[in-house]
């Protein structure tokens, strides 16, 4: 067992002295590792400093070589464009007539956009191609104007026969659809190109190139077409007998004014389907205003002629006013823009119409001035009949008119009140009963002006005063007849017919003056110790009306028979110079019935008591009693 120790030992010690010897050796290393380690530090720190320069001239030159690439990026994207330019400048160049309309639209896009890019470069060396292609877009746009322009004209064929749409109701022409398409992509480059930021000016260009040139084109074709119905309205107004009223419907003023509104209608279904919303009204309103200064002239020639020739002339004025304020009405419902013009160019009219109120009581009262002498048979003069035409034609007219006076007011036609402006607000079309009652006080106003003329001129002229009551009482039924002829008899008033009634009543009191002065004379005295008598009494039994004229005449006292005798001589004297006198008279239908009437209802009572009395007094040999009670009713009769 200590043998086996021992070996053990020894392989140990040997194990150990082994490891001894690779520690020593693996000191030498680690030394000389250490050595190198200093060695190589020391290397390194002299090779940094030598590295360090060559390091920092390769980072420059990467950035050089970075901005060398961006560079030529940049030559490249300038040099895009510009090839682009000249590939768009063919197409552009060739224009319309060679390009089809989409793809020149297309070329002018892709310019704009180089044109963008371009300028977003900054770079000064692009200033001249930038040049270049601004000058390409404005050529381009313009060759789009004119192609706009060409297409538009070419659809716009002036209307030769424009009545002929009216009389057949026919609608007038609309632009083709093919037509509305081109004109459409046309504006909406132009509209677009015109809103682009870089297009604005610095008063924001409301209207396009194309708008203006379309309101231009359709102006003149609105215009043109329409220009035969506007001078057809001026010449149609003028009547060939100065002095005649004018008719109503005469003129072609109406005709004229339905074929604008029907023509306005149509253009502005014809732009909506080219324009952008926000341009429709703008863009209508532009179109339509050569017409409505046509209009306008129209107008003022009308209204030159109606003021030279008012009072005949002046419900011409009515009739323009009607009109043109219904088609102003019509307009703005479509394009409100289009009412405030309309009304502009009647003001002149309205206010004409307004003044002739007044000039047609001024006249009426000169015309009654103006008779030199009334004839002997007073007959019924002119004047009344010219001023009731006059009222009868207002009838037709009572719309205009009803407006008319609403704005002048109850009473403005007595004086200047009447010239007064009125502004568009006060525009009334509504008459309502305002208006009718207003009509109704200027009727009865200028029939009191014609009567009261009248009258004075009666007592002027005429000495006699039942002739003055005759003469006026003609004239008075001439006035009732026409109204109750014509449509005043609805519209006069109560007290219209009251005013009127008064004035015949008047005149058929002083009439009838004279025939109760004749009566004077059919008047007798009885005396009471006389009436009671028995022998004038009627015997009984007979009949109460029968008068015993025998009896009476032989009660009656001498000089009672010569004074009853002389008084039937009086009254056959002054009845007959009247009747004589009467029957010279040229009186009215109406006036003759009504006077037999009163006559008779004076005389005839008061004569037929009177001959029932006394007509034994001449025996019956005619020599005083001269009409017997039959007779004289067949000769009052014979005055109806």
């Amino acid at each position: 067992m200590p043998g086996v120790k021992r070996s053990t030992h020894t392989e140990e010690s040997a194990e150990v002295e082994v490891l001894l010897a690779n520690t020593d050796k693996l000191k030498g290393l680690t030394k000389k590792i250490q050595a190198s380690l200093g060695r190589l530090e020391t290397s390194g720190k002299s090779v940094q400093e030598a590295i360090r320069p060559i390091n920092g001239n390769t980072g420059k030159l990467q950035i050089t070589n970075t901005n060398i690439e961006n560079i030529n990026k940049a030559i490249e994207n300038i040099r895009q464009p510009l090839d682009r330019r000249r590939k768009e400048e063919d197409v552009i160049k060739s224009g319309l007539s060679r390009v089809d309309l989409s793809d020149y639209l297309a070329s002018m896009d892709r310019t704009t956009q180089t044109l963008t890019s371009l300028r977003n470069t900054n770079l000064r060396s692009n200033q001249e191609a930038i040049a270049e292609l601004t000058y390409l877009l404005k050529f381009g746009g313009q060759e789009l104007e004119n192609s706009f322009r060409d297409i538009l004209t070419r659809e716009s064929v002036i209307l030769q026969t424009t009545l002929q749409y009216l009389t057949k109701q026919l609608p007038f022409p609309k632009l083709s659809d093919g037509c509305s398409s081109k004109l459409r992509s046309i504006n909406n480059y132009v509209f677009h190109a015109s809103t682009a930021p870089s297009a604005r000016s610095s008063a924001d260009q409301q209207d396009t190139k194309t708008a203006l040139i379309y309101a231009e084109v359709r102006g003149h074709y609105i215009q043109s077409s329409t220009e035969g119905l506007a001078l057809a309205s001026i010449n149609t107004s003028r009547k060939q007998d100065p002095n005649a009223n004018y008719r109503a419907g005469s003129s072609g003023i109406g005709v004229y004014a339905t074929s604008l509104e029907h023509i306005f209608a149509a253009e502005y279904e014809n732009i909506y389907p080219v324009f952008e919303r926000e341009q429709w009204m703008r863009i209508h309103t532009m179109s339509c205003q050569s017409p409505l200064n046509e209009l306008q002239r129209v107008l003022g020639e009308l209204h030159k002629h109606i003021k030279n020739h008012l009072v005949t002339d002046c419900f011409l004025a009515y009739e323009v006013v009607d009109i043109i304020s219904s088609l102003a009405f019509r307009l703005e419902q479509k394009n409100p823009e289009l009412k405030q013009p309309v009304q502009e160019a009647l003001r002149p009219v309205r206010e004409t119409a307004k003044y002739s109120l007044q000039r047609l009581l001024e006249e009426g009262r000169s015309a009654v001035q103006a008779i030199m002498a009334i004839p002997p048979d007073c007959v019924t003069m002119r004047p009344t009949y010219d001023i009731m035409a006059r009222l009868q034609l207002m009838t037709v007219y009572i719309k205009p008119l009803g407006s008319i006076l609403t704005s002048v007011g109850e009473g403005g036609w007595r004086s200047s009140a009447s010239g007064t402006t009125t502004s568009p607000t006060q525009f009334r079309m509504d008459v309502g009963s305002d208006g009718k009652e207003l009509f109704t006080s200027y009727t009865s106003d200028t029939i009191e002006m014609l009567l009261s003329s009248l009258e004075g001129k009666a007592k002027a002229l005429i000495k006699n005063h039942n002739a003055q009551s005759m003469f006026l009482a003609n004239n008075i039924a001439v006035v009732e007849r026409l109204i109750n002829t014509s449509e005043l008899g609805n519209l006069l008033s109560s007290n219209g017919r009251s005013k009127l009634e008064q004035w015949r009543e008047r005149v058929y009191k002083q009439a009838t003056e004279v025939w109760r002065s004749i009566c004077f004379n059919l008047r007798d005295t009885q005396y009471t110790s006389r009436a009671s008598n028995p022998g004038n009494r009627p015997p009984s039994g007979s009949n109460p009306n029968h008068v015993d004229s025998a009896a009476f005449v032989k009660n009656l006292a001498g000089k009672e028979r010569d004074a009853i005798k002389e008084k039937f001589k009086t009254f056959n004297a002054a009845f007959d110079d009247q009747v004589a006198r009467y029957k010279g008279y040229k009186l009215e239908p109406e006036v003759k019935s009504r006077m037999a009437r009163e006559i008779a209802a004076i005389i005839d009572p008061l004569y037929v008591r009177f001959w029932d009395r006394y007509h034994e007094i001449d025996k019956g040999r005619g020599k005083y009693v001269k009409y017997d009670k039959s007779q004289l009713q067949s000769v009052i009769a014979s005055l109806a």
